[in-house]
């Protein structure tokens, strides 16, 4: 087997969430040319080990490496011809809440990692999240701790939920907005940090569900 030539290296080690990782990882393969490589080291889980190797098997990448070691864990991905896929998933997002946002968007920040077509639609408050400005906020008695559970987030590698949205936008993902639902939390076109978002309501994203295979809703 030969040896890749190796054209960029990472050091993830102190991130714990995949897709921010994988985020990191593919954006280097995906400027690579097929059979060069990216070398990176992350830290010793079992469940990045796992999700690393589902990305590269679904991609059509091959992992090199991965056995423990005192530093870590470090993997060779070598860029491999990739594979085309027409499956596309369809969410609902109804809650604007820094956990509730968590599940969500990392499973849609996933598909699209996999080259899954992603399309979202935002309703009741969740329009917000689309809206200039927005700042993420635990709900209930514990809302005053907001901002360290933020810090605690991104040190673990759960970035912004606008700046998943962007890595997602630039991923192809397209965004739908409840337009009843931007009159009622006034939130205007002009407040969009996606001047290209559609605007909408549940017919319009019923043809966009029915023409999808994945389908998930979170209130």
């Amino acid at each position: 087997m030969s040896t890749p030539a190796q054209v960029s290296a990472l050091d993830m080690r102190g991130r714990s969430i995949t897709t921010f990782v994988v985020y990191e990882i593919a954006s280097r393969v995906d400027r690579c040319e097929v059979g060069q490589a990216v070398d990176v080291v992350v830290d010793d889980t079992e469940a990045l080990d796992r999700d690393l190797r589902a990305w590269s098997a679904a991609t059509g990448n091959e992992v090199r490496g991965g056995a423990p070691t005192a530093g870590g864990r470090e993997y060779s991905i070598v860029k491999g011809v990739p594979r085309e896929t027409d499956l596309a998933l369809a969410m609902v997002i109804s809650n604007p809440g820094l956990f509730e946002l968590l599940s969500p968007l990392g499973f849609a920040l996933a598909a699209s990692l996999e080259g899954i077509s992603v399309r979202i639609y935002f309703q009741a408050q969740a329009v917000r999240v689309l809206k200039s400005g927005f700042t993420p906020r635990i709900q209930g008695v514990a809302r005053p701790f907001s901002r360290f559970a933020r810090r605690g987030l991104e040190r673990a590698g759960h970035v912004h939920p606008q700046d998943k949205l962007r890595q997602l936008e630039q991923r192809g993902a397209d965004f739908y907005l409840c337009g009843p639902s931007m009159e009622h939390f006034k939130v205007s076109k002009e407040d969009l940090i996606f001047p290209d978002a559609k605007i909408a309501a549940y017919l319009t994203f019923m043809s966009v569900m029915a023409e999808s295979d994945i389908h998930v809703f979170v209130q």
